[in-house]
């Protein structure tokens, strides 16, 4: 049995389709379905069960897939022990933000940081989606939410603020309850976050006249004159046509971590650019 057969099987498993399958592992769909058949007669055993909405583990896939997962994490596990014993400063790093971070706040340090290291290629992930630091789906995260995960080395990279926005040319909203104002601001899926309840609770009679779980667009819209935002004060700072507006309170600010794994810690291009990033964004964070 091939481990690249193993990987495949997981890949099946976990996306429930060989389409989904094929996207996480780079492949074409029908190598996906002549891997699993090739595989399965290997085996002897039908290991997914087609159905109408995809593909379900047998008992026989389903007793394979533990062991399947052991192998994994001792592949994973090798991997990283093997990447954290390259002494030299080239290689890919693998590095995941939110979208509007990853274009206005670290697209400037990796562009430095590469400029300095020709040798070193960094890939730039933006998903909303928490990569697995364990599977390498990012070597380099960098997200509001800490780490819980025990193998995971972390630190709060900096404390980021939040304001209230809107069109520089916009006259000011009135005072009151938010009547006739309307909103910019995340969709409902992000319904929970800290500052998205500030903003209703701040004006509630105000209504929603843009939604998006990006912050770049809602800055976009927000300076066309669409409504007011609550914008993460970094980002508004790199769009042209924004003002602030006072509040009796400001919008909760959020702390911004960046993780690792710890089979990493002693890879110098990651610690290369981390050292970049923190030497670059250090204190830039508190500046509202």
């Amino acid at each position: 049995m091939e481990w690249s057969d193993i990987r495949i099987f997981l890949a099946i498993a976990r996306a429930g389709t060989l389409q989904g399958a094929a996207r996480a592992t780079g492949q074409t769909q029908p190598t996906m379905g002549r891997r699993l058949r090739a595989l399965e007669e290997g085996v002897g055993h039908a290991l997914f069960q087609r159905t109408a909405n995809g593909l379900v583990l047998t008992d026989e896939g389903s007793a394979m897939l533990g062991h399947a997962e052991r192998m994994e994490q001792e592949a994973l596990a090798l991997a990283r022990t093997l990447a954290g014993h390259d002494d030299a400063l080239e290689g890919t790093i693998r590095v995941s933000s939110s979208d509007w971070f990853g274009v206005h706040v670290l697209s400037p340090v990796i562009a430095a940081f590469v400029q300095a290291h020709p040798r070193v290629s960094v890939e730039l992930l933006t998903d909303a989606r928490l990569l697995d630091l364990a599977r390498r789906e990012a070597d380099l995260v960098f997200r509001i939410l800490p780490f819980d995960a025990p193998d995971i080395a972390q630190r709060k990279l900096m404390r980021m603020e939040y304001g209230l926005y809107a069109a520089r040319d916009a006259a000011p909203p009135p005072p009151g309850d938010g009547t006739g104002i309307g909103l910019v601001t995340m969709d409902t899926a992000f319904a929970d976050l800290p500052d998205v309840q500030w903003l209703h609770a701040l004006l509630p009679n105000a209504h929603v006249v843009f939604r998006s779980n990006n912050r770049e667009a809602q800055a976009r819209l927000c300076a066309a004159g669409v409504g007011v935002a609550v914008l993460p004060c970094l980002l508004a700072a790199r769009i042209d046509g924004l003002r602030r507006i006072d509040t009796p309170t400001a919008p909760p600010a959020r702390d911004v971590w960046v993780g690792y794994h710890k089979d990493l810690r002693r890879v110098p291009r990651l610690r290369a650019l981390l050292d970049a990033t923190l030497a670059a964004l250090g204190t830039e964070g508190t500046v509202a």
